[in-house]
């Protein structure tokens, strides 16, 4: 007997003693083998695959989601290794849950017309508990003379049903023809009480494609079913609890690329190591080959042309039917490829483009491969990569392919053709690539890459190399105005990466006047640095009317997005800086989204969005989606990061980490911090560092500890103060003040905290920080209360300002004693009848942990009593007769009922067999 593809569940259905009931039937001939097992396959292949034992529930493919909530017909469309049947798992889960009967059928090549709607009928029978449906279906005369006559009398049952069902076709690409258009039948004419999910590798766009277009039903492809960062974090912890870090989790993410499979893959071989985070972390960097076993299971059936084909292929990272073809020189590598892409799981392929990738784990692995070719075949690879790729106007991949055939001098050409645009459009890494490639005197030949490359180095830590690349470039004196204003923009930049703000302004200003050309990235360029000196001066408000007055993006040309996503930044930054949340976040989330799909998750400017949806969603008490958004993200913000972008980065990371309870693991990002301040010359992030030490040492009443701490901050400013300008020393006095007023207070010196906090009050009001006021204003109100007991009214503003502002946790971190008080207000001021805004206490994060096994449940269901639920689950625990009447308190003889019908619905012969089949049937869970 030939059974279904997937391997069976592990119960052992087909070796029954007991043979099971056929389908009667009259005229239609039934598939059976020799033995008259047919029965016995259809039954095995409606009763649903095991569902994996760490199955990850995802709620935004749920069933309760808006898109599907209302939908009769889901479609569920991708290559191997989408985890197409997990999703399909899920539904049935959840479905069950609610009570709706689930068919489930899973079918293969034989399933013509005929066979189909046998299988349709036994998944019926089987999921909904009906023995005797579909016998007259079977029965009718018409069926095998007009095979969809057999499909529409089984439409016919099914709206005659008392209950709602959800039919659940599993693997419908490997359908024959007939088939195939019985199953677009069945979608196209299913009754309002059926609701049908469809899994296939391809072909379901054009069966139900109607169906799609006018709303009827959903496609779910591979852009949706691959992981979000936040599933994979999920999916690990459940599996491996606290022993894997949230890096790690991003790490193994971005390795996999949100691939189902390939996080599979890498979990097995979690699994099998006694530290999992070590090979989590040798996956990463490829140590020990793992990497290479991982992509042999997937690869290791391929015939030797198939993989000589990917091997050679491998060498682009972005694959076309016709590079392919150009790349092998073999007419049929476009059909090859378009076979791969269908049956193997390797690759990364567009819905609606030619163009494809392999998967970042097998890339590596096959470029592994490729090293190993001749030399001369491998530079031929990259020649005709080159060749094709200029000739279709993609001219960075051109010239880096040019370059590694030994093309030097075509591959200088185009990158001249190529970086200064790969500039304006965000390619940073593309350029410091090349920086490494080009000698002296190309760069000296071509002063279109020099000012490329300034640029680049300007925008990260690089600024002394930046400073020298404008040098030469304004040697020449006849440099035109144009181009020394483009300079002046350059050095603006390489100052404000270095925190040497004040500087900043002093290169800019005499450029404030400036008018580029409307719609050029100047424009854009010109509306940011007037947009930041606003910001650095106080005036937030002031930086977003530059950005809509200056910088109207429906005037921006072609190729700005890169420095329009910077006028978002502006507008972000303002927002959270005054403390206006929800207007930070209408703006920071969509452009946090938008960069991740265009630049990457790890571009510098990504990271940077990251940092303040970061720090919003934690102010918002989303504490887990701030550590995710964080996650491997430090050390790009390190490298490329503002400083107030790494500043607030690192704040957010340490406030996390108190507040799940690993305070040294606080300090130590924050003592991180301090050292890159000292490292890079930036003493204002070791201001910051120590600062955000003193907060949260104060927590705990440590007064020697602030104290030496608020001294430190007292030797950088007074070391610094001559040799830097009034901004930065406006910028560091309130963190100065901010850090003593904490200090006092640990010291419990309340005057004196009151002289500081109103310090720091002035300097936050002066340049207008939202959320630092409101943070001052309870702890002035803390120190009134304990010095003349008037602090309430100061506590109650403040406590209405955060509300206002969805400051959830700014009050409630400032300081523990500050949280009890809030809540003792907000209790009387209810109980006086005033209305309050009450602010929640601070919480542990609960780390994730391995669901434990509970005692047996029944899932809700239509197909069994609350009664036959009941008795299930007392079965489950092993209990006789006699114990499950007591337990119900009912009698001996009406359990013998239940259990009879128990049974019958089951189709199980024994207790322990009725238990096997509920579980089976999705019917039970939690029972050993």
């Amino acid at each position: 007997m030939r059974g279904p593809r997937r391997g069976l569940p592990g119960f052992a259905l087909a070796r029954r003693s007991r043979k099971l009931s056929r389908i009667p039937t009259d005229n239609a001939p039934m598939a059976t083998t020799p033995n008259g097992d047919a029965d016995t396959e259809l039954v095995l292949k409606t009763i649903a695959p095991r569902a994996p034992q760490h199955l990850l529930t995802r709620a935004r493919l749920g069933v309760d989601q808006p898109r599907l909530r209302n939908l009769r017909v889901a479609l569920v469309q991708a290559p191997a290794g989408y985890g197409k049947t997990s999703l399909l798992a899920q539904w049935r889960r959840e479905h069950l849950a609610r009570g709706v009967a689930v068919a489930w059928l899973s079918v293969d090549e034989r399933d013509d017309a005929q066979r189909f709607l046998l299988g349709l009928v036994h998944a019926v029978r089987t999921g909904c508990a009906r023995p005797t449906f579909g016998r007259l279906v079977l029965n009718s005369p018409a069926a095998p003379s007009r095979e969809l006559e057999g499909i529409t009398a089984w439409l016919a049952e099914v709206a005659q049903l008392s209950l709602e069902v959800v039919l659940i076709v599993d693997e419908a690409d490997r359908l024959p023809a007939s088939g195939l258009a019985a199953l677009a039948y069945l979608l196209h004419n299913a009754p309002q009480n059926l609701r049908v999910a469809v899994s296939a590798r391809r072909g379901l766009d054009d069966v139900a494609g109607d169906l799609l277009a006018y709303g009827a039903g959903e496609l779910i492809g591979p852009d949706l079913l691959r992981f979000r960062l936040d599933e994979a974090i999920a999916l690990i912890g459940e599996r491996f609890g606290a022993r894997v870090e949230a890096d790690v989790c991003a790490r193994l993410f971005e390795l996999s690329d949100g691939w189902p499979l390939g996080l599979q893959l890498a979990l097995a071989a979690m699994a099998r190591a006694e530290d999992p985070r070590r090979a989590a972390q040798a996956l990463s960097a490829d140590h020990g080959g793992l990497r290479e076993h991982l992509v042999v299971v997937l690869i290791s059936k391929l015939s030797p042309d198939d993989d000589a084909f990917l091997t050679r292929i491998s060498v682009a990272d972005r694959l076309h039917p016709q590079l392919c073809e150009a790349l092998t020189g073999d007419v049929g590598a476009p059909e090859r490829l378009a076979r791969l892409v269908r049956d193997t799981p390797v690759f990364i392929a567009s819905e609606d483009s030619a163009w494809c990738r392999l998967h970042v784990l097998v890339r590596d692995v096959l470029r592994g491969r490729l090293a190993a070719l001749p030399d001369a075949e491998r530079a031929d690879l990259h020649g005709r990569a080159s060749a094709w790729l200029a000739a279709h106007g993609m001219l960075d991949e051109a010239a880096r392919h040019a370059h590694a055939a030994g093309q030097h001098q075509v591959a200088y050409d185009l990158a001249e053709r190529c970086l200064y645009d790969a500039v304006k459009k965000g390619s940073l890494s593309a350029v410091r690539d090349w920086l490494e490639l080009l000698p002296e005197d190309e760069l000296e030949r071509r002063p279109r890459l020099r000012l490329a490359a300034a640029w680049v180095l300007a925008l990260g830590e690089r600024h002394d190399e930046a400073e020298r690349q404008v040098e030469r470039v304004l040697a020449d004196p006849g440099a035109a105005t144009e181009l020394r204003y483009e300079c002046a923009l350059i050095l603006s930049a390489a100052a404000y990466y270095a925190d040497e703000i004040d500087r900043f302004v002093t290169l800019f200003e005499p450029w404030l006047d400036a008018v580029p050309p409307a719609g050029s990235w100047l424009a854009q360029i010109q509306a940011n640095r007037l947009s930041a000196l606003a910001i650095l001066q106080g005036e937030p408000a002031q930086a977003r009317r530059f950005q809509q007055q200056l910088a109207p993006r429906h005037e921006n040309g072609a190729g700005t997005g890169y420095v329009i996503r910077w006028g978002d930044h502006m507008i972000g930054f303002s927002y959270l800086l005054e403390g206006q949340l929800s207007l930070a976040e209408s703006v920071l989330m969509p452009a946090l989204a938008s960069a991740e799909a265009d630049l990457g998750r790890r571009h510098p400017l990504t990271c940077m969005f990251a940092a303040m949806c970061a720090a919003l969603c934690y102010e918002t008490d989303r504490v887990e989606q701030a550590a995710a958004l964080l996650a491997n993200r430090l050390d790009v913000l390190e490298r490329g990061g503002t400083p107030e972008m790494m500043m607030l980065a690192y704040r957010t990371a340490a406030q996390i980490s108190a507040l799940q309870g690993v305070e040294h693991r606080a300090l130590d990002l924050l003592e991180a911090m301090h050292a890159m301040g000292v490292a890079r010359r930036m003493p204002r992030l070791c201001v910051a560092s120590l600062a955000e030490q003193v907060r949260i040492h104060a927590a705990r009443y440590r007064a020697q500890t602030c104290e030496a701490l608020a001294g430190r901050i007292d030797e950088i400013v007074a070391q610094e103060a001559e040799r830097r300008g009034p901004l930065w020393r406006r910028h560091v006095a309130m963190l100065q003040a901010l850090s003593h007023g904490y200090a006092a207070i640990a010291a419990r010196r309340w005057s004196q905290s009151l002289d500081t906090l109103a310090v720091a009050l002035e300097h936050a009001n002066a340049m207008k920080l939202g959320r630092d006021r409101i943070e001052i204003m309870v702890l002035r109100a803390f120190a009134l209360e304990q010095t003349s007991a008037q602090g309430r009214p100061v506590l109650l503003e403040a406590m209405n300002l955060a509300s206002t502002f969805s400051l959830t946790r700014t009050l409630a971190d400032a300081h523990p004693a500050i949280a009890d008080w809030m809540r003792r207000v907000s209790e009387e001021e209810a109980d006086a009848g005033q209305p309050v805004h009450a602010m929640p206490a601070p919480r542990l994060v609960p780390v994730p942990a391995r669901a434990a096994a509970g005692a047996p449940r029944a899932v809700p269901s239509v197909v069994l009593t609350p009664k036959e639920r009941e008795i299930l689950e007392l079965l489950g625990r092993s209990l006789s007769n006699k114990e499950i009447a007591l337990a119900m308190s009912v009698g001996e003889e009406t359990v013998k009922w239940h259990l009879k019908n128990l049974f019958g619905k089951l189709d199980a012969s024994s207790r322990k067999h009725a238990v096997r089949r509920a579980l089976v049937l999705g019917l039970l869970e939690g029972a050993q």
